[in-house]
């Protein structure tokens, strides 16, 4: 057996020792900031990633680093408290191993988040912006031998964010009085911050928004067929024009992730709830 696929049933065969018959329908990974989801959560258990054979640790800003079953939204879930990133030093087959272990309990659909930088100049701090595309930077995470347990060689990308999922998302938005953007995200290596050169390439090109995650965890799900739902909570205004003084920080990023995460984590609830 592949020894990728190994690590894989390896993982899931501990989580399912431990989560007994519940079988997650939905898979939620939360970015930068975002964990504060995993608390609206019931009957939850959390298992520590660094409990998990073959996993590895999450060692970035707000990531606390947790798998998190439960229910939400009427919905048995798991949630990721915390993702992995290629700048981390972690591989790619790392980075999406989650989504994989996800895709072997049983997941039906897949919510990625995560905390961007706005490109697009009418993009405001704690904006919710829901991906409906995007532009990849990153090592594609299908290099290698293919997993023919999970997809084919070649997966269609035509529609990597499902257009239902979509449309549920409007819906439910509305219907709480919650304003939505809507865009095409780009995904870089990171981890140091985008130059402003760089940020005015990426809106010529077509991106709204920027970051350093999700994609490659959107592709693994897209190559397993599981239908995506993806949203950026716009943390700072990535823009070319900045003020003498002006500095990306770490640390305001992640506090404005998380003083958007209660509007975020209703919007999931109820389009999960609609399912």
């Amino acid at each position: 057996m592949d020894e990728r696929m190994e690590r894989i049933i390896r993982a899931a065969d501990h989580l399912r020792s431990l989560t007994g018959t519940r079988k997650p329908r939905v898979g939620i990974v939360l970015g930068s900031g975002l964990g504060k989801l995993a608390e609206k959560i019931e009957e939850p258990l959390t298992v520590p990633y660094r409990d998990i054979p073959g996993f590895p640790v999450s060692t970035a800003i707000g990531h606390k680093g947790n798998f998190i079953f439960g229910r939400l939204g009427g919905k048995e879930v798991v949630a990721m408290q915390g993702r992995f990133h290629y700048y981390e030093g972690y591989s790619m087959d790392l980075v999406t191993l989650p989504i994989r272990v996800m895709k072997v309990l049983g997941i039906e659909w897949l919510f990625v988040s995560n905390a961007a930088g706005g490109v697009n100049f009418d993009f405001k701090v704690g904006d919710l912006m829901i991906i409906r595309d995007h532009i990849n930077l990153l090592p594609n995470p299908l290099v290698g031998r293919n997993m023919d347990e999970f997809g084919p060689r070649f997966p269609d990308m035509t529609r990597p964010y499902d257009p239902k999922l979509i449309e549920k998302a409007e819906t439910v938005a509305s219907e709480l009085g919650i304003p939505l953007k809507k865009g095409v995200y780009l995904a870089g290596t990171g981890p140091s911050y985008e130059t402003p050169a760089e940020y005015r390439y990426f809106r010529m090109i077509g991106a709204d928004a920027v970051g350093m995650s999700t994609i490659p965890e959107v592709i693994v799900a897209r190559h397993c067929s599981v239908p995506v739902f993806g949203m950026s909570v716009i943390t700072n205004e990535a823009h070319d024009d900045y003020a003498e003084d002006y500095e990306n920080n770490g640390d305001d990023v992640v506090a404005a992730a998380d003083a958007a995460a209660d509007r975020m984590s209703m919007l999931f609830a109820g389009i999960i709830s609609a399912l």
